[in-house]
C-alpha cells in the first residue's frame, strides 16, 4: 500500500527503467527511447546549471566579509 505522505525513493523510476528488457523493442522504438533519454539528459543538465548558478548567486549575496 502506497502512502502519499511517505517520501518516494528517487531512484525507483531509474531502477525500473534500467531493468526494462530491450529485446522486445524494435530499432525505431530503441531510437525513440534514446531520443527521449537524450532530451531528459539535457533537461537535467540545464537544471544542474541553473541550480549551480543560483547557489553561486546566493553565496555571493550572503558572503560574509
Amino acid at each position: 500500500m502506497d502512502d502519499d505522505n511517505e517520501p518516494r525513493r528517487r531512484d525507483d523510476i531509474l531502477a525500473t527503467l534500467t531493468r526494462q528488457p530491450l529485446d522486445p523493442l524494435s530499432v525505431d522504438e530503441l531510437n525513440d527511447r534514446i531520443a527521449v533519454l537524450q532530451d531528459e539528459i539535457e533537461r537535467t543538465r540545464a537544471r544542474i546549471a541553473f541550480a549551480t548558478s543560483h547557489k553561486a548567486s546566493a553565496d555571493a549575496l550572503f558572503k560574509k566579509s
